[in-house]
Formats: structure tokens, sequence, C-alpha cells
């Protein structure tokens, strides 16, 4: 966005940090990647999980299959955003259209960690109170969680309508004035991002150690005593838990970055080129949107690697990308190639009539 400097002379802030940092040149060579991840991985993984013979008894497919469909919405926007801050390339500047991409781009970052958690209180109950399964963790239910969940971070993201605005002078999209100059925006901000990728990703935390725990447990008590974990099911424990701690990983860090940001304030933009580039709180402010850039792309990540958990960890999504991608007349001559090789025969001296007897 545009800034005014003390002669209220308006200049591009994209050009000026381009000029000073190297942010953008982080952004426009790693966001790439995950894109080029993220599309196609996210769509088919959303395809195997919520397919009717996955989805059938599986409730926490239908966690999984709706993130999956939320980090292709939140890419869809991420590319738009993208393409504005890291480009400079108009994208959704208008009167209507300001509002509505900030209102949108903000719901599947907020489903995101909250269907995480959502899944994460359910193998809770599902490992720790095996008695209380069949009636929580039914299909039935996670599709009315996923709806409520979606209605709640819709909420949530409404007053970024009247937050944000087209700024005719500046011809950008950018706060509200009396938003700028009142504490609502920052408290509200605050309130929502910390409850959300703060406490969230904290809560699932805690039900996770409470999982292992009783996991743990239930291994040393005997094979008899894991009926109640679902070692079995399609979406494993493994994988859930694997999903929930990279969320974790990938989350936490942004918040506490996030959290960090008044203590490195912009400097003075009255300043020549090379007093910025000499001035300790610039560069201060340079550092902490550099680290803040590469934590950004960290956490982007949680929107396009989740594929590769699934394919490591569950032996059911792992069949089914098999049974998607590889041709059945692939998979046949590498069954018989597996076939003639188990027919493989080794000759030993028979002592007792002098032939040889064949194993195979």
């Amino acid at each position: 966005m545009n800034v005014t400097n003390n002669q209220s002379e308006p200049f591009d802030v994209f050009k000026f940090y381009e000029r000073h940092s190297n942010i953008f040149l982080i952004d426009r060579v790693v966001t790439p990647f995950f894109y080029v991840i993220g599309f196609p991985s996210n769509p088919l993984s959303a395809y195997i999980w919520l397919n009717r013979k996955t989805r059938r008894n599986n409730s926490s497919a239908i966690y999984l299959g709706a993130l999956s469909i939320s980090h292709v919405v939140f890419l869809l926007f991420h590319v738009l955003q993208e393409l504005r801050y890291a480009w400079s390339i108009t994208t959704y500047d208008g009167y209507i259209s300001c509002q509505i991409f900030n209102m949108f781009f903000l719901i599947p970052q907020y489903l995101a960690p909250l269907l995480v958690l959502g899944f994460t209180v359910e193998r809770y109950i599902a490992i720790c109170h095996p008695f209380a399964k069949e009636r929580y963790c039914t299909v039935r239910r996670a599709v009315l969680v996923v709806s409520c969940l979606l209605l709640l971070c819709t909420l949530i993201s409404c007053p970024q309508a009247y937050f944000w605005t087209y700024d005719e002078t500046y011809q950008v999209c950018n706060h509200r004035r009396e938003v700028q100059e009142s504490s609502v925006h920052e408290l509200w901000t605050w309130f929502s991002e910390l409850t959300i990728f703060g406490v969230a990703p904290l809560a699932a935390l805690v039900f996770n150690i409470l999982v292992i725990r009783e996991v743990r447990s239930l291994t040393s008590s005997g094979p008899a005593a894991m009926g109640g974990a679902g070692g079995g099911s399609q979406a494993s424990t493994v994988t859930l838990l694997s999903v929930s701690f990279y969320l974790i990983c990938t989350w936490l860090p942004y918040t506490i970055v996030y959290s960090l940001s008044k203590r490195y304030p912009i400097g003075d933009f009255s300043l020549d080129s090379e007093q910025i580039d000499a001035d300790p709180t610039w560069q201060r402010h340079f550092m902490y949107k550099t680290i803040m850039v590469i934590v950004t792309e960290i956490t982007l990540s949680n929107s396009a690697c989740y594929f590769f958990i699934y394919y490591a960890t569950g032996k059911h999504f792992r069949q089914s990308v098999h049974s998607l991608l590889v041709p059945e007349k692939c998979a046949r001559i590498k069954t018989r190639n597996h076939q003639s090789k188990a027919y493989m025969s080794v000759s030993t001296p028979n002592h007792n009539n002098g032939t040889n007897v064949t194993f195979v």
C-alpha cells in the first residue's frame, strides 16, 4: 500500500522495501514452490478423504477433507495477495473487491486451526473415552461440527469488511481512516489472531499429549487393550497426530513473531537512502520483516504439504493414491513381477537319494 512522507508526497512502499531489503525476493522465489505442491495435492487429498468408501464410517475423514478444501481456497486467495504485495500487480483494489477479499481471505485461515483442533478433540474422545466414541465420533456429528466452525469463522471475519476500504487518494486497499485512528481494529486483531492461531494450537497440543499418554498406557497393557484405540481406522491416530503437530510447529512461531511487531516499528521516511541504510531503527525493522517473511513461508507450507504426511503415515491414503495415479496396466505388471520373484527356485543337494530338491 502507499504511505505518505513528511512532505505529504505519496510514494510506492513496495519499491521502498524492494530497495532496502530482500523480503520480496524471498516471496517471489519460495511461494511459487508451495503453489506447485499445494494446488494439485490438496484437491487429490480432498477427493480421497471425502469419497464414499473412505468417509462412510470414518468421521476423521470429514475433517481432513474439509481441511484440504480450505487449503485450496486459501491458496487461491493467496495468489491474489502475492501478486499485489510481492509483485506490485493490482488485483483486488476496488471499493467492493477490497472489502470482500479481506473478509473471505481470513475464513480459510481461521478454519484450518479449528478443524485440526476439532479432529484432535475427536481422537482424544475415541482413545481416552472409548465408551463415548459411538455417540460423539460419528460422520453426521463431524459434518455438523465442520459446518458450525465454518459459520463461526465467517462471523469472525465479517468485521474485516468494515476495517478495510479502497483508498482513492493512493489507489490501494487500506484500513479506513477512522479505524487507523482508533484501537478497535488492533484489539479485535489481537483477540481473533491470538485465540485462533495461539490458543487453538496450544489446546490441540494439550489434547495430543493426553492422547499419546493414553496410547502408551494401552500399548503397555497388551494388544487386547488396544481395541478402543482405532489402530485400524482409515485415518489413523499417527496421521492425525502428525497433522496436528505440524500445524502447531508452523503456526505458533508465526503467532509469536507476529506478537512482537510493536517492538520493531518503522523508521523516519524523510531520511534519504544512505541514512535509511545506516539508521538502527530501520535496520531493526528490516531484520524483523525478513524474519517475518521467512516464518510466513514456513506457515504457508501448512497449506501445501499435508499430502506428504497423509501419504507417509496413512496406509489407506497411500493405497488410494496408487490406485488413482498408477495406471492399472502398470500395476498388473508390477504384481506379476513380484509373483515371479516369489516363485524363484533354489536347488540344494538331497543327501538321501542324490537328487535336487527345489524350494519355492
